[in-house]
């Protein structure tokens, strides 16, 4: 193993022992039997000019001074091509996401491994002690710290755990979807706040659209409407119809009226009306921070019959830990437990094991008397009502504590609905 930036800097000697130069970078390429990109020429600088040596060429490259195979009249000079990638101008710096350990890092050095004569990029080195190497301190100041530092992340990350991001170079290091898909929207949402606009929007547009949605729903609404900003509007739109009713509300309220207008026109009828509801709603009431999304059934039914009637009209629920009980004119007459409708005897009503005493709370009452509702009687989710006791929606736990509890906090505090 060899560390690249120990090599930047070294003479290059032609066949006679000539030198025709210093090493200024190292120009690599993806090869499709290998992971990890391989070396395939060094860029020399002279005194005027830099000259490009094909790998070919090289006799010796991990030694104190490389060493060519031929003479310096005889080099037939390399040719990049749109794929080559330059090591120093290219990685060395740049940002990088780190997949596995789920963080934005920079990279300060790469770690070079010789497989069959050929060198690779291994690994890359986001250590401190790697940051120290490249400014030349002395090996035991980089031991001082690599003991100091024990213990702590990782220093070294597979090059194929990484994602390359640079405002102006298209993404070097391709992941794929999949393994972006597989972190945590959290996750996603911290990856995100720690990159500049440009890195963020190449990252979600590498996103479906199903966890594009749950990723924004894990920011603040600013940063949101910030982030959808440059999305055409029919991607806007399916997102929005993705999220959340509640969190779609919220995002609309930080957009321009106008471009409002123009996504709910573009989304379905049912999503698009049931945000210019909430819309319509003080954004600190209950009817400001419900979602329109829960679960509701007739009283008509035996527990069988309900289970029946969830598993299809229930799937997009915000939460179904609670089932709520209408009648005709949508008035709220009792609630189950999703335990209590699954416990009970097939065929029983359930008009015989509901509660019919609700707790609710009012479209108008605000989100700190919600959040105390639902501190009180120690709910997941209470539902909202107007003055006929119609239900409107419901308020999750989270969303009623959402401005009580410091955002840091809340980070924190793993989240109770899927």
């Amino acid at each position: 193993m060899a560390y690249f930036s120990e090599l930047l800097g070294r003479l290059v000697a032609d066949a006679d022992g000539e030198c025709i130069g210093r090493l200024e970078d190292l120009i690599a390429s993806n090869r499709s039997e290998m992971p990890h990109p391989a070396v395939i020429a060094l860029v020399v600088k002279q005194r005027s000019k830099e000259l490009l040596v094909p790998f070919s060429a090289v006799a010796v490259l991990l030694a104190p001074a490389i060493s060519l195979k031929c003479t310096a009249t005889s080099i037939k000079p390399f040719e990049p091509t749109a794929d080559s990638l330059y090591l120093a101008r290219d990685v060395l710096d740049k940002q990088i996401i780190d997949i596995n350990g789920v963080r934005v890092v920079r990279v300060n050095d790469l770690e070079l491994a010789r497989v069959n004569g050929a060198i690779y990029v291994a690994n890359v080195d986001v250590s401190s002690a790697g940051l120290m190497r490249r400014l030349g301190l002395p090996k035991f100041v980089q031991g001082f710290l690599g003991r100091w530092r024990r213990g702590q992340a990782p220093g070294f990350i597979s090059w194929d755990n990484v994602e390359l991001l640079a405002s102006d170079q298209p993404m070097r290091l391709k992941v794929p979807s999949d393994k972006l898909g597989e972190l945590h929207p959290a996750d996603l949402a911290e990856i995100i706040g720690d990159l500049s606009r440009n890195e963020s929007d190449k990252l979600l547009q590498k996103l479906d659209l199903e966890t594009l949605a749950d990723t924004l729903e894990e920011v603040e609404p600013e940063l949101q409407a910030s982030l959808v900003e440059a999305m055409p509007d029919q991607k806007v739109a399916d997102v929005l119809e993705e999220m959340a009713p509640d969190e779609a509300a919220d995002l609309l309220a930080e957009i321009p009226e106008n471009r409002t207008k123009e996504l709910l026109n573009l989304m379905e009828h049912k999503e698009a009306e049931d945000l210019r509801k909430l819309l319509t709603y003080p954004e600190d009431d209950a009817g400001g921070i419900m979602t329109t999304d829960f679960a509701v059934i007739p009283p008509n039914l035996t527990a069988n019959q309900a289970i029946a009637l969830l598993r299809t009209t229930a799937p997009e629920a915000e939460t179904i830990f609670y089932v709520y009980v209408t009648d005709s004119a949508e008035q709220l007459i009792g609630v189950l437990s999703l335990s209590d409708l699954v416990l009970a005897k097939p065929n029983t009503p359930v008009t015989d094991f509901m509660h019919r005493r609700v707790v609710t709370v009012h479209l108008k009452d605000s989100q700190e008397k919600v959040a105390q509702i639902i501190s009180k009687y120690n709910l997941l989710a209470v539902p909202v009502v107007d003055d006929q006791n119609k239900i409107h929606g419901i308020v999750t736990a989270d969303d009623a504590l959402d401005k009580i509890i410091p955002t840091a906090w809340k980070k924190r505090i793993p989240r109770l609905y899927s």
